[in-house]
């Protein structure tokens, strides 16, 4: 190998730093990150136990939502750097420059170094990926992975090695252990190549393919048979299942039900703190028996409603489980959303407001809607007319390397957006499934573009100008919506910049110019003025660690285009929705350890095991971060997932597990009522004067008593401390 190719390149090296700073900068200003998922790490990092099966609370009681081998890595990071937001996050930071480097690596030696360099800076400014990898949601690994995978489908094709390919397929099966069927969304690109690009005999070629299949079904299954084959009495509960069975949540919840937007079926409109059905079972550390699931053994009513990712906000729990907003305090009157936002079965969630959580409305040219085309959309021109350059000479018997890698880039995005196009239930950050085929694309189809305009090749000349045009007007278009928050400046830049380029390139076509290079550069970072500064949107107005967006006001979004604050009219006068707080987002109210809580709880704990135990996550999350106390969530994220009965909650107080609880606060007045109801019953409330810090700051004034405001932790949560002994 020759100095040159050892050589590092240059102009990689800014892009790379690029993509570590909008990854990077201020995560050390993210105390909790996504406090649900940083929550499980702080229970991974106790025991074995917990670390296996991503449970989210000390006693290993409940799962989070998704596979573990994401938080297995953040719960290793942890273990070196200590437990920290910015511990947790920076898996994704890595994974996400990595991405960057792997689309250069993947485009280098097919469409050269100047399609490299393009792809790359393309993948380091996709503003969704940057946003995504700003926290510690799973999606920034998922498409490291993804594309790890596909760098050795190319490696392995090229080669002829069989080896590669088995490891191709095996890594998808590792990225299904991250958020199942997601992962799978790109199996038809990676079909299409092998069958395309695999030089071999037809025998050993299918051969190989079954057997690729097989390591990918074993890999994918293996910890999801592993978990669902042992006694329910001796694992925790599997959080926001049906059936308290991973096998159902990788195909229902996290799967087909995506499309459907069905979360569940058991729903209803008047959103009460429904009670979960079976007979689902979950280990608890050291107590004597599991739970058994409450009601008359129909399973599927009631799961986990506020989904993990804050899908799904219909059904059990309902509204109370985003801050009890019906009810009496003046919010949102006989439990329903102002402006048509019905509830059940999660549909018509949000229509004004972009459909769900801010998705648009389906059909064919959803990606291009306001509501989501600033977070991967803007170079789709670009890649539309590329691709023509790239196939304009293809013909039967002389399909190139070149042809077959953008088919597999082609395969990998078309599936994709045509999933997002009829989805009903996905969060703007799910995008980042579109960055990588997106960038590869327009690295490739623009030197094309470039090469056919420089060849002066007939009508294929007039697709660079165009797709400078076309992307510029695209821009224009994504960011004039928001010229009261950014001001004109940007997008009419951006429009006169791209109408002035596009014209000097027309005039030039024909002509011979040492500046004309220069134009088509300048054409090129014309296109991108609006995804650079959509990229540096979670920097420079803050991040949302729970549903993370980018834009001026995607990026603290409760539904990802809708901002928080915003007013909605109810009815009876607009009612504004709280806010809670700069970078935790929906969900994730940034509570902190409450030094008079602690305090107390450590005190009069007489030798039980877990400090307390709690209807709502949240109020476990900072104890269990920060003071690594030992603390049980009665019902996963919303306090609505089956987990306890109250048998087995009246065994644990006898055993002397636990004798304090915490009722109310995010999961509604309790999450799950029977629960609720029982330590009610049994439970001596104790007076917030003896273990609360000041008076009630978070709740909204209603005329409560101070031992009944509790905490008031915001967002309409009232939180109570009972003592139970039996």
């Amino acid at each position: 190998m020759n100095n040159t190719k050892r050589r590092m390149d240059l102009v990689l090296l800014p892009i790379v730093l690029l993509a570590a700073f909008l990854n990077g900068y201020g995560i050390w200003n993210d105390q909790y990150a996504n406090s649900y998922y940083t929550t499980a790490v702080g229970s991974m990092l106790s025991n074995f136990h917990n670390f296996f099966y991503a449970s989210l609370d000390s006693a290993g009681s409940v799962t989070v939502d998704k596979p573990p081998v994401v938080f297995w890595i953040q719960t290793a990071f942890a273990y070196v750097f200590g437990l920290h937001g910015w511990s947790v996050i920076l898996p994704q930071v890595l994974a996400g420059i990595a991405s960057v480097l792997l689309i250069y690596f993947m485009v280098k030696p097919t469409y050269g170094l100047t399609a490299a360099r393009i792809s790359a800076l393309a993948m380091a400014t996709v503003p969704v990926a940057a946003a995504v990898s700003r926290t510690n949601n799973i999606d920034s690994m998922l498409v490291f992975t993804l594309l790890l995978g596909s760098w050795f489908l190319f490696k392995g094709s090229k080669q002829g090695s069989a080896w590669k390919i088995l490891v191709s397929f095996g890594l998808i099966g590792v990225a299904f252990n991250m958020k199942m069927l997601q992962a799978y969304m790109i199996l038809p690109a990676f079909y299409l190549f092998y069958l395309l690009a695999f030089q071999a005999k037809w025998r050993r070629k299918i051969i190989l393919l079954i057997g690729s299949t097989a390591v990918l079904a074993v890999v994918s299954l293996s910890w999801a048979v592993t978990v669902d084959s042992i006694p329910e009495d001796e694992r925790p509960y599997i959080g926001s299942s049906e059936t308290n069975s991973v096998m159902e949540l990788a195909f229902g919840y996290n799967g087909l039900a995506r499309l459907t937007g069905q979360q569940n079926t058991a729903g209803n409109a008047g959103m009460p703190n429904g009670i979960g059905q079976g007979n689902n079972r979950g280990n608890r550390g050291d107590s004597t028996s599991g739970p058994n699931q409450i009601g008359s053994g129909d399973p599927g009513a009631g799961q986990d409603v506020n989904a993990p990712d804050n899908d799904n906000m219909n059904g059990s729990n309902g509204l109370n489980a985003i801050g009890g907003m019906n009810g009496p305090n003046g919010n949102f009157p006989n439990g329903q959303m102002p402006n048509d936002m019905e509830m059940p079965n999660g549909r018509d969630f949000g229509r004004g407001m972009g459909g769900m959580f801010g998705t648009g409305e389906k059909g064919p040219l959803r990606l291009f809607q306001t509501e989501l085309s600033g977070q991967a959309s803007w170079l789709l021109p670009v890649v539309l007319l590329g691709c023509i350059a790239i196939f304009a000479g293809l013909r039967r018997r002389n399909i190139t390397r070149k042809h077959k890698e953008a088919l597999f880039w082609l395969a990998w995005l078309l599936p994709v957006a045509a999933f997002f196009s009829v989805a009903g239930f996905f969060h703007q950050y799910y995008l980042i499934m579109l960055a990588p085929p997106i960038a590869a694309l327009t690295g490739a189809g623009f030197v094309a573009m470039w090469k056919s305009y420089r060849d002066r090749n007939g009508w294929q000349a007039w697709l660079l100008p165009v797709s400078v045009l076309l992307t510029t007007l695209f821009g224009w278009y994504i960011m004039q919506v928001y010229n009261d928050t950014i001001g004109a400046g940007w997008s009419i830049s951006e429009l006169i910049a791209g109408i002035l380029v596009t014209v000097i390139l027309i005039v030039m076509l024909h002509r011979t110019h040492q500046w004309k290079q220069g134009f088509i550069i300048a054409g090129f970072i014309v296109m991108l003025i609006g995804p650079i500064y959509w990229a540096f949107t979670p920097i420079t107005y803050g991040g949302n660690s729970m549903i993370p967006a980018a834009g001026p006001t995607g990026s603290n979004g409760m539904f990802g285009g809708a901002g928080m604050g915003m007013p909605m009219g109810n009815g009876a006068g607009d009612t504004e929705m709280p806010t809670m707080g700069g970078r935790g987002g929906m969900g994730n109210r940034n509570e902190e350890v409450d030094t008079a809580i602690l305090n107390y709880l450590k005190e009069h704990n007489t030798g039980e095991t877990y400090l307390f135990a709690t209807t709502d996550y949240n109020q476990a999350a900072p104890y269990i971060i920060d003071e690594r106390a030992a603390v049980i969530t009665l019902g996963g994220f919303s306090g609505s997932d089956p987990v306890y009965t109250t048998e087995e909650l009246e065994q644990l107080v006898k055993s002397g597990q636990v004798k304090y609880f915490m009722v109310g606060g995010m999961g509604g007045r309790g999450g799950n009522s029977d629960i609720s109801d029982w330590i009610k019953e049994h439970g001596t409330e104790i007076p917030a004067s003896e273990w609360q810090t000041g008076t009630d700051s978070g709740s909204m004034d209603n005329g409560d008593t101070e031992s009944e405001a509790g905490l008031g932790f915001g967002f309409g949560g009232q939180t109570t401390l009972y003592e139970v002994k039996l």
